[in-house]
């Protein structure tokens, strides 16, 4: 997920990596044994899984990061011809119609697909994207303040908007951010064509504050964060995952013996990225290889701690932190991917104006 860079620069991976300019190399022929990556900057694995990877297929990854998820979708639209890599991830459902619609992806039905959970598969009769991971985009509160001023946390979108809650909560700017964007569609998923913009008008009064994107807004404004207390942030309220919370408590230094931040599962949009074969990839074989690598049982089991994020494949287990502080929303807003495509332009534009101006 695109926007949870600061826990990977946390973890400190060691990934190969290139600047995320220019066409891929001279040696991504069809025999060559290099497999180029394009995604966002939140793409993170463990250097043994990915060693195992290399060891196991005979091909070396490179990765090229393209900043957020939309920022690099976009980029890899316009260098679609020519592409930067092989395979693209981290394109996710509130995208995803932009990445088909424009011909980004080749078809691929990846082995092991089977073992995808079938809620999660979508382009099924022409496999031009895999799914990878899955995520519920939710506010986020911060324990401490809550309980220091004797309020109950909200607990819905209906609760966002009370006066109790004035000036509390930060968001991410729907236009150039994955989460803000998930935020807004989820608000338009629970009230409507018609209501969504009359929610945000109440919000807006309610005093909620937009920024640039996930990393400025959990790590400098949000209260509950480690990186929101060292910046003495004021807003106890953050769009973020159901994830968050167990990240804190297993990179916290000191490590908490619980999780500081909780999550308004009332608040929930569930996010899915999917990865793909990019269309003239210079390296097809390796690029299958690799898209059958991120469905495999290591992979997915790698992911949570990397990129906190929840594998798609059945069976796939998840750390114990996870069961125990960030478990996902049993009933998140969804919307079907072709509302997404048919709305969210015009959605963003409507809520540029609207929250922006």
């Amino acid at each position: 997920m695109n926007t949870k860079k600061y826990w990977a620069a946390v973890v400190g991976l060691g990934l190969v990596t290139l600047s995320a300019c220019g066409s891929s190399s001279g040696d991504e022929g069809s025999g060559s044994k290099t497999v180029t990556l394009v995604s966002h900057d939140s793409w993170a694995v463990s250097k043994s899984v990915l060693a195992d990877f290399e060891k196991q297929s005979g091909y070396k990854v490179r990765v090229l990061k393209d900043g957020d998820a939309g920022q690099a979708v976009n980029k890899a639209i316009l260098t679609k011809d020519n592409p930067q890599g092989d395979v693209f991830f981290g394109v996710d459902n509130t995208l995803l119609s932009r990445a088909l619609d424009n011909g980004l992806f080749q078809s691929y039905e990846a082995k092991g697909a089977d073992a995808i959970k079938s809620g999660f598969r979508v382009d099924q009769d022409k496999h031009r994207v895999t799914p990878i991971d899955s995520g519920d985009i939710c506010v986020n509160y911060d324990k401490a303040y809550f309980s220091e001023h004797k309020l109950t946390p909200p607990q819905s979108f209906d609760d966002l908007v009370k006066p109790e809650y004035k000036n509390l909560l930060v968001t991410e700017n729907a236009s150039t951010s994955s989460p803000g964007l998930g935020f807004l569609l989820g608000t338009a998923a629970k009230y409507g064509d018609d209501g969504w913009q009359d929610y945000w008008k109440k919000l807006k009064a309610n005093g909620v504050k937009v920024v640039d994107g996930w990393e400025q807004a959990y790590n400098e404004e949000f209260s509950g964060s480690a990186g929101g207390k060292k910046a003495k942030a004021d807003r106890p309220l953050v769009v973020s995952y159901a994830s968050s919370p167990p990240a804190e408590v297993i990179y916290g230094d000191p490590k908490p013996k619980t999780a500081p931040t909780g999550v308004s599962y009332g608040t929930c949009f569930r996010q899915i990225e999917y990865a793909g074969l990019l269309s003239n990839a210079k390296n097809t074989k390796g690029g299958k290889a690799f898209i059958d690598f991120l469905v495999g049982k290591e992979f997915q089991e790698d992911m949570p701690l990397n990129m906190f994020v929840y594998p798609v494949r059945e069976g796939a287990t998840v750390p114990a932190e996870f069961e125990k502080y960030g478990k996902p929303a049993t009933d998140p807003e969804t919307m079907a991917p072709d509302k997404i495509a048919d709305n969210r332009d015009q959605w963003v534009k409507s809520w540029t104006s609207l929250v922006l101006k």
